[in-house]
């Protein structure tokens, strides 16, 4: 991850029990679109075939780039972060740094929306927000995570697109 700890001691809390989104559609015609919600967005599913397992990750499961820990267990997202207007295929994240001056706020935005990107059917519009009043520099960040330009050139970064891949990569506990 990384040294020098900005937060040497987050709050580590427990994360809330997953429901199978796959359970939940109702129709069985492959070529019907299904409606998105707030939970399903937070549980999106991201399945894998390795080693004849599948493997689940959503982005709940984002690892942050600093610790150990899901950006769930640190409360950096929540359910109650995601807003979804699935008539105006509109997704809103809203993420709170661990701390005001944390410097990786703009990789956490980055992961969530290069996740969103990966999962979600292209005709969705992305907005990622840190929460207001819980970043010293919210608006810089905020018009970085927002602005098609700079996330594409940051993509191009292969430093980034590394320490994105980590974070968003499945754990196998």
């Amino acid at each position: 991850m990384v040294s020098g700890l900005i937060n040497e001691n987050p709050i580590v809390y427990e994360i809330k029990e997953r429901r199978d989104v796959r359970a939940y559609s109702s129709n069985t015609d492959e070529l019907s679109v299904d409606a998105i919600d707030q939970l399903e967005v937070f549980d999106i599913l991201f399945v894998r075939l390795s080693n004849s397992k599948a493997l689940s990750h959503h982005i709940r499961d984002i690892k942050d780039p600093e610790h150990p820990y899901s950006l769930e267990q640190l409360k950096v997202l929540t359910e109650d972060s995601v807003e979804v207007d699935d008539t105006k295929s509109h997704v809103r994240v809203t993420f709170t740094p661990t701390v005001e001056h944390c410097s990786m706020a703009t990789i956490i935005g980055l992961c969530v929306r290069v996740k969103l990107m990966r999962s979600l059917p292209s005709r969705y519009k992305i907005d990622i927000r840190v929460a207001p009043g819980t970043h010293a520099t919210e608006a810089a960040v905020n018009k970085q995570l927002n602005d098609k330009e700079r996330v594409a050139a940051a993509l191009e970064n292969p430093n980034l697109v590394e320490m994105v891949d980590e974070c968003l990569s499945p754990s196998f506990e």
